[in-house]
């Protein structure tokens, strides 16, 4: 009498090893893109760097000129 095998697992195609590899395979080619994306320069970046004031770093608001060279602060 041959003896019946019960299947025990899941009943899709593919084993749990496979589904982790791909998770994992697309979190990577997830956070490659997000690098490539974050290496950008953006439109505006320079505008951004010349609202600095160059002696103390702060962001000047408005046309006006720093408060560090006015003596306040």
């Amino acid at each position: 009498m041959p003896s019946q095998r019960s299947k025990s697992g899941p009943s899709s195609p593919g084993s749990g090893s496979d589904m982790i590899f791909k998770i994992v395979t697309l979190f990577l080619v997830g956070m490659g893109v997000l690098a490539m994306f974050g290496k950008l320069t953006y439109p505006g970046k320079k505008r951004l760097q010349s609202a600095k004031c160059p002696k103390c770093g702060r962001y000047r608001i408005g046309k006006g000129p720093c408060p560090c060279t006015q003596g306040k602060g």
